[in-house]
């Protein structure tokens, strides 16, 4: 991120000279010899250009996405758009539901049960060793912050609303504490207080005699002190985005070509004026979507199944009322220098005002998507690939209930004027019925087809079953059928079975290589030190700074191969390597324990056990060398 000054000084470097031994031009000279030199944008200017963009972008959303979200999200609750008569059954089948149910712990454990679903790619021999320590760091990263959570949401909006939006971005935060300190010389006194982010709560001097080297008599200050630290620290933070607060441009086929990226979101006074995008005064003059408005408020509804109350009443307290806050990301020539740069752009209430904008590297968002659609942003949820089969279902399904509930309550004929009415209408078993003459009173016998149609709902869940990829067989649901078939049937069947999750996987996995390489492209831009983390069970220095922009490797999904044949590889590669060991000792060149270590750890990973520390001490080169060093000493010491 550079400031707009600093830009320009360098945009206008090859103009003006770098005054070693080029010649340096004057501005106002050159404006005076009728040198055109542009002059950046207005900020009116800007902000009538992001306002129109996100204006254009949520007027496309509005009326072309949202009715399919808020129709999918209402499909997926249980419901349906088919009507019914007064008196007949109203039951929905809940294909959708179920079915998205029935696939997402598969999605959810493939890539949680795995130690790497993605790995970043060495550039070169010498980025191994880095590109190894940035995969297992960015994994461990990626846990700590809660990852599952994050993943269970962004599937459930792709499997639902067509697509799950992540963002990764790093926050910086303070952190206060108190110190209280008694006894202190000058000397330490003016030490603490000096400190950067140090302010004196409370202070005290006392005098206090006391006798010199020379033995004469002094009298000197001693402090008692109180203060509050506050320190600077940065955080790298995973958000699972809200859909409906998610806003793109119609010409957009993926995030990077898009003309306008948007989020909107309510937030606090107080947190916009941390922010340092807006004064108090200006943040407490703007207002709120109130959660939603229009197109998003029907969302909301939709997922939530109420509507939010008007917000509270904050007139006690300003800084807490809610405003909107819209972040946008945009390739402006703000400078009007010919080339477009990528801009972060913050907006202030539903009018969006321009508070605020800054240069940027990056859109910080991550598309998770099931069903992509070939040159379209948005591409399918499961659920809309189900919308009929529910429906569908539904009918039969009512039908059946009906003519069951016919044939066990059938309807009577009656001669009027012969029959009691109130005697027929009341339903009581062995109630009597009063007649004038017998055979006032016939039953209209329904036929029972029920038993017939069950043949056409199992037919409608074969047409589910096969969009969908889930079947009672991937499920495990149907093995009897399986039990007098080989074992290679057996997998042969299963392994068609899950084709079509598999594809998910894939997609999916897609959204999980762009957002770990955004954690990575955060972490390299905003650490500026060293620090310790915990890999392979050791605690070890890593400094983000010195990683590449790696290449990221997809270890799930179609094209991958399957556990069981990785499993099987690893084992091979575990004979290998113990054998290769064993014959040539430490120093064969081709196989050291620290590999040996890292296919356990890969093995045990497979069979579910991710901390293999329970069973194997962590291994590095350094500490083999050292174990190598010390028996080298032993050995010479027993000679």
């Amino acid at each position: 991120i550079m400031e707009p000054e600093d830009l320009i000084e360098q945009m206008m470097a090859p103009v003006l000279g770098d005054g070693e031994g080029e010649e340096v031009l004057d501005l106002e000279e050159m404006l005076a010899d009728g040198i055109e030199v542009a002059e950046p944008k207005t900020d009116e200017e800007i902000e009538e250009i992001v306002q129109t963009a996100i204006e254009e972008a949520a007027s496309f959303v509005e009326t072309y996405i949202a009715p399919q979200r808020t129709r999918a999200q209402k499909y997926f609750d249980g419901k349906t758009d088919l009507s019914h008569e007064e008196g007949r059954s109203r039951i929905v089948s809940t294909k959708v539901r179920d079915t998205i149910r029935a696939v997402k712990p598969s999605l959810m454990r493939v890539f949680m049960s795995t130690s790497k679903p993605v790995e970043f790619i060495p550039m070169g021999p010498d980025d191994v060793a880095a590109a190894e320590q940035a995969t297992n760091y960015m994994h461990s990263e990626f846990n700590r912050l809660d990852g599952y959570k994050v993943l269970n949401d962004a599937f459930q909006d792709a499997l639902v609303k067509k697509q799950g939006i992540v963002k990764t971005y790093f926050k910086d935060y303070k952190r206060s504490e108190v110190f209280t300190y008694s006894d202190l010389t000058q000397e330490e006194y003016d030490f603490i207080v000096n400190e950067d982010g140090v302010e004196v709560l409370e202070s005290e001097m006392v005098m206090s005699a006391t006798v010199d080297q020379m033995g004469m008599q002094l009298e000197v200050p001693y402090y008692s002190l109180k203060v509050s630290h506050t320190s600077t620290k940065g955080e790298q933070c995973l958000e699972c985005i809200p859909p409906e607060n998610f806003l793109i441009s119609e010409d957009a086929r993926t995030l990077q070509d898009a003309y306008c990226v948007a989020q909107t979101a309510d937030m606090r006074v107080a947190d916009v004026v941390e922010m340092g995008v807006a004064t108090f005064d200006e943040a407490v003059a703007l207002d709120a979507f109130e959660g939603g408005t229009g197109y998003a408020e029907e969302e909301i509804f939709a997922r939530q199944g109420y509507y939010a109350e008007d917000s509270e009443d904050t007139s006690q307290d300003p800084s807490m009322k809610m405003v909107g806050i819209t972040e946008a990301y945009m390739r402006v020539d703000v400078y009007n220098t010919g080339e477009p740069l990528l801009h972060k752009f913050i907006m202030g209430g539903t009018s969006f005002e321009l508070l605020d904008y800054m240069i940027c590297e990056q859109i910080p968002y991550a598309k998770f998507e099931v069903e992509p659609v070939p040159h379209s942003f948005y591409g399918q949820s499961l659920a809309e690939i189900l919308e009929v089969d529910q429906d569908s279902a539904t009918s039969v399904l009512r039908g059946i209930l009906d003519n069951v509930a016919m044939v066990n309550n059938p309807r009577l004929g009656i001669v009027e004027g012969s029959v009691n009415i109130d005697d027929v209408l009341n339903g009581e078993i062995g109630s009597i019925v009063r007649m004038r003459q017998a055979g006032s009173i016939q039953d209209l016998t329904v036929p029972f087809v029920a038993g017939q149609t069950l043949t056409a709902l199992a037919y409608l869940d074969q047409l589910t079953e096969a969009k969908s990829g889930v079947t009672s067989t991937s499920t495990g649901l149907n093995s009897d059928a399986l039990q007098s078939t080989t074992s290679q049937a057996v997998q042969a069947t299963v392994q068609a079975s899950e084709g079509q999750t598999e594809v998910m996987v894939r997609n999916l996995a897609n959204g999980m290589r762009d957002l770990f390489k955004l954690m990575l492209r955060d972490m390299r831009t905003n650490v500026d030190e060293e620090k310790m983390a915990r890999i392979n069970g050791e605690y070890v220095p890593i400094d983000p700074r010195v990683w590449d922009e790696y290449d990221v490797s997809i270890n799930v999904g179609l094209g991958t191969g399957r556990d069981q044949e990785r499993e099987v590889a690893l084992q091979q590669a575990l004979q290998m390597q113990t054998t290769v060991y064993s014959q040539y000792g430490p120093q064969n060149g081709l196989v050291n324990l620290t590999n040996i270590r890292n296919t356990l750890t890969d093995m045990l990973s497979y069979a579910g056990i991710q901390n293999a520390d329970r069973y194997f001490e962590p291994m590095t080169p350094e500490k083999e060398q050292q174990m190598l060093q010390a028996q080298q000493q032993a050995a010479q010491q027993a000679a």
